[in-house]
């Protein structure tokens, strides 16, 4: 069973800490996890990862991320379903949803819009790309938040 796991920011950016963006990836596949999460961390985002889509709800609910990157398949519940409980309540709702998944079906972006995500990006995807997209989203975002 994989357990939420939220790691601790390096003592050198313990400052960060505060005005650090948070990202929740909820991806079954370290491999792929993993070296996303690294990366992240490297430009400065607080980052916690889930194996599962249970951890992955908990972690949401727990700490309020201000982005989730989510696998459509995990081993415990389909990604199209937690898109949408995170749309459907109120204390997730604002949180902006990238999909990666490598999942080929003619109608992928449609079902991932309809389950509430921004944007869906194809696995194997360019990491610069998804970068670009997620600073993106978080700007896009804050222009929504209250002032």
């Amino acid at each position: 069973m994989h357990e939420p796991r939220r790691d601790a920011q390096p003592e050198s950016d313990l400052e960060l800490l505060d005005s650090a963006q948070r990202i929740l990836i909820i991806e079954d596949d370290e491999t792929l996890a993993e070296p996303l999460a690294y990366r992240l961390r490297n430009q400065g985002f607080e980052v916690s990862v889930a194996g599962t889509g249970q951890d992955g709800w908990q972690l949401a609910m727990s700490e309020r991320p201000d982005l989730i990157l989510l696998d459509i398949r995990l081993p415990d519940v389909d990604g199209f379903t937690l898109c949408g409980r995170f749309a459907d309540n109120a204390d997730t709702c604002h949180i902006p949803v990238i999909v990666l998944s490598g999942m080929e079906r003619p109608d992928i972006i449609r079902r991932c819009r309809a389950a509430g995500s921004q944007y869906f990006v194809r696995k194997p995807y360019d990491p610069n790309a998804l970068l670009v997209l997620i600073r993106h989203t978080l700007d896009e975002a804050q222009r929504w938040q209250p002032a």
